[in-house]
């Protein structure tokens, strides 16, 4: 039997934790299918060469074509999206970009010799024009397509790094749940079992994992009364339920990571600082939905807000983002 690799996971929901979530999530978490063996460090192997950003061209610009796509909410992709100057970000038509986006220095305790970060905030995150009082999102697309020509079977072993800047709890949203996404675009082959006089039906089928900052404000946490403090959680366990992982007590610089390796598993890896990610820094392995990872596509950043018409999501900076392949 294998062991389980991340021992304080927990399954987390908008209402809190379930008690017999827990054990579910521990039960998806620990079973035979963990394998921790085969995770491979994110940033192992051959950094493609332009499969990434360090925002280091003084002349990086982002540039907005509102209204944004709404897609998921209205089913209107309004085009053209927003594009970043050097190709390599783009609009989501599915959610819309965030309302700003540019590049800024670093944070302080960022990495060595870097001049440039991109900084990402939000505040109509739903269907332009309209007020929704609930919790949105935008999204911000690496074009791995357009710059490597495709996606990328996990027999390569693909992996994606980024570095995020958790800003001070002041700056931050006073807003309970998710405010940061770094997540990654892959698929599988899903069958569906025929029935009497219809066949079964094999069809490509997107999914999007990845780690989250959750934010509880001061007095909204029991269990730390003293003060503000953040979560990464992770997308997800066999059911897709989030997993807790690390607490964030104070601002700083971390760093995050996924890989995808042959057996179609998903690995998740981070720790506080800008140095390389190893394996003492797994997380947790899974094969989110139950589902075997075949294809890479790309990554991308959520932000998330409460989209009251005035609120802007926390402010957000990474740095260095790029994509790997170990075989």
């Amino acid at each position: 039997m294998s062991r389980c690799s991340f021992q304080s996971v927990r399954f987390v929901r908008a209402g809190g934790l379930s008690r017999g979530a827990v054990a579910l999530a521990a039960l998806w978490i620990c079973s035979a299918d963990l394998a921790r063996g085969q995770a491979v460090v994110p940033g192992s192997g051959r950094r493609l060469a332009q499969g990434g950003d360090d925002f280091e061209d003084p002349k990086w610009k982002y540039t907005l074509n509102l209204p944004k796509s709404s897609e998921e909410q209205d089913k209107q992709v309004r085009m053209p999206g927003g594009f970043s100057s050097n190709n390599k970000w783009q609009e989501s038509a599915k959610r819309g970009t965030p309302d700003l986006v540019k590049r800024v220095p670093p944070p302080e305790g960022g990495i060595p010799g870097s001049q440039g970060a991109m900084l990402m905030r939000t505040l109509n995150s739903m269907v332009p024009g309209a007020v929704s009082n609930t919790m949105g999102q935008d999204d911000l697309l690496f074009n791995l397509r357009s710059e490597y020509g495709g996606s990328i079977p996990v027999s390569a072993t693909p992996s994606v790094v980024t570095h995020v800047y958790v800003p001070p709890f002041e700056d931050w949203e006073p807003r309970t749940g998710n405010s940061f996404g770094f997540r990654a675009g892959v698929r599988t082959t899903k069958t569906t079992p025929g029935r009497l006089f219809r066949p079964g039906e094999t069809k490509i089928e997107p999914y999007w994992p990845g780690i989250f900052i959750h934010f509880w404000p001061k007095g909204s946490d029991p269990r730390y009364k003293n003060g503000p403090s953040a979560m990464l959680l992770v997308r997800g366990d066999g059911l897709g339920h989030e997993m807790q992982g690390p607490r964030i007590t104070e601002p700083g610089w971390w760093t995050l990571g996924m890989s995808f390796t042959p057996d179609g598993m998903v690995h998740y890896y981070a720790h506080a600082g800008v140095g390389k990610l190893t394996q003492k820094d797994l997380l947790v392995s899974t094969r989110p939905y139950s589902y075997n990872c075949e294809y890479f596509g790309t990554f991308f950043f959520d932000v998330i807000n409460q989209d009251d018409g005035h609120s802007w999501s926390t402010p957000w900076v990474v740095d260095d983002s790029w994509v790997y392949v170990a075989r």
